[in-house]
């Protein structure tokens, strides 16, 4: 008679219970584990800085502390105590996070703010190893670079909606003793310029509202890829003394546009010298970024091909005597249609031309024929004029304003748009309960850290749709 029993060793029964924790961990992480490197993605000196001062005795690593602060972004977890909560309940979670016990929150803030700097250095280098993935995804969208400035709100008192109503209030009482004043314009005088609790954190237009931020810049590219991070705080006004440290006017919402050109020079010299290495032809912003000092450093000194910017309104001269059309296409005297874009022309020893042809001409076989029933000209091929970029960069930045080529390159300005309410809402810098410059700061970075952790993850996996999407992974 066959024996039913089988004797089991521990190594057996070990193995078992390994085999069902692993079966049991949510994909997203099993392939964190499987193909994230972390000693690739770890600035050596960050190791360094960690253990230089207990060693490697400490109770909880800094790979743990990442895998920690990764795994909060993942799940939308905005603050520190609702991670720690998950972390006491799920075994999965802390073997992934490899921890023996859950830390407190006090050394998580610590954490942050103690290597803010090798966090900056670290997204800086996962920039540099997902930019060949950009590349292989779209070369065409990964070759445009996008900026835009935002604000990450803080957590203090003058964002409270009562606080708010209770300025508005002032304003109105103003206004019923002073029949002249504007309510609306002029409650923002009422408005302390910065919080109270700290001064770094400014009443700022942001997202369409007024609130009380501190302002940071972003860097894109066209597939909504971040690129480069920077936060407005006393750190980059003290690299850059350009940067005007107070307000120039008393609406903020011109005040930004005014603060978002003047950021772009140094925002750009930082991502420079942060990647010597990065090239890209083309730049995109939005009407805020439209004046002649911003196309000559665009075009002449960074080395962009092309600056698609929309025209401002408020920077152009309200009389214009030359006859070109708001896109600075020049337009028929007597009919005032758009002359017809023919190509850019080029010669030995001659400056670059863009040529334009009268709207009545006709390609026929290897020339042009005049149909205009009024004639400005004698010639049979019709009236033709060239126009040198080098000479207005704003009007020509690179690119035809009237080119369809212009309207679709600026479309995917709206990335950069994207990546900031992905950095927001998915990856957890709203809701935070802190106006520390130092956590936002860390906050910002981890944020980026986690966006490209998973674009390098979609690339390990040869799976580009999963770039912006892993989080999707949890649900298996």
């Amino acid at each position: 008679m066959r024996n039913k029993y089988e004797q089991m060793s521990l190594k057996d029964i070990y193995k078992d219970i390994e085999n069902t924790r692993e079966t049991n961990m949510p994909l997203l992480l099993r392939l964190l584990e499987e193909n994230i490197d972390w000693d690739e993605i770890i600035p050596p000196g960050f190791f360094m800085s960690f253990y230089r001062r207990l060693g490697r005795s400490r109770v909880y690593g800094l790979e743990s502390f990442l895998r920690m602060l990764l795994v909060q972004r993942l799940l939308h977890l905005s603050e520190d105590a609702q991670l720690l909560n998950i972390l006491r309940c799920s075994a999965e979670l802390r073997a992934f996070c490899e921890l023996d016990k859950v830390p407190d929150a006090s050394k998580i803030t610590r954490f942050k703010q103690d290597y803010c700097g090798w966090l900056s250095r670290m997204f800086e280098g996962l920039v540099e190893l997902t930019e060949p993935i950009c590349r292989e995804m779209d070369e065409n969208l990964a070759d445009m670079l996008n900026f835009d400035t935002t604000g990450v709100e803080s957590y203090v008192a003058e964002n409270n909606p009562k606080f708010l109503m209770s300025k508005e209030k002032q304003a109105k009482a103003y206004a019923k003793v002073n029949p002249d004043f504007d309510v609306e314009k002029g409650r923002h005088a009422f408005m302390p310029q910065a919080a109270e609790s700290n001064p770094e954190v400014k009443y700022e237009y942001i997202n369409g509202h007024y609130c009380y931020a501190q302002k940071a810049a972003v860097l894109s590219n066209g597939l909504g890829i971040v690129r480069h991070l920077d936060l407005f705080d006393r750190d980059f006004r003290l690299r850059h003394s350009e940067i005007p440290a107070e307000k120039r006017t008393k609406n903020p919402m011109i005040d930004k546009e005014i603060g978002d050109s003047a950021a772009l020079k140094p925002v750009l010299q930082d991502f420079r010298a942060a990647h010597p290495n990065l090239r890209y032809d083309t730049f995109s912003g939005d009407a805020a970024f439209d004046s002649y000092d911003n196309y000559t450093f665009l075009l002449k000194e960074f080395g962009f091909k092309q600056a698609v910017i929309p025209l401002n309104q408020r920077n152009s001269a309200s009389a214009n005597d030359t006859p070109f059309n708001e896109h600075g296409t020049p337009i028929c005297p007597r009919t005032k249609e758009p002359f017809k874009f023919v190509g850019i022309c080029r010669g030995n020893h001659r400056s670059m031309r863009l040529k334009f042809v009268c709207p009545g001409s006709e390609k026929r076989r290897n020339t042009r024929v005049c149909t205009c029933q009024m004639p400005c000209t004698n010639s049979k091929y019709g009236k033709c004029t060239y126009l040198y970029p080098d000479k207005d960069l704003r009007l020509y930045p690179g690119i035809s304003r009237d080119d369809p080529a212009f309207d679709a390159i600026y479309k995917h300005r709206a990335a950069v748009e994207r990546a900031i309410a992905s950095l927001k809402c998915n990856l957890c810098l709203d809701g935070r309960k802190t106006s520390n410059v130092l956590t936002t700061k860390a906050d910002l970075f981890l944020a980026g850290i986690t966006q490209l952790v998973c674009v390098l993850l979609a690339g390990r996996l040869n799976d580009f749709s999963l770039a912006r999407r892993t989080r999707l992974l949890l649900a298996a």
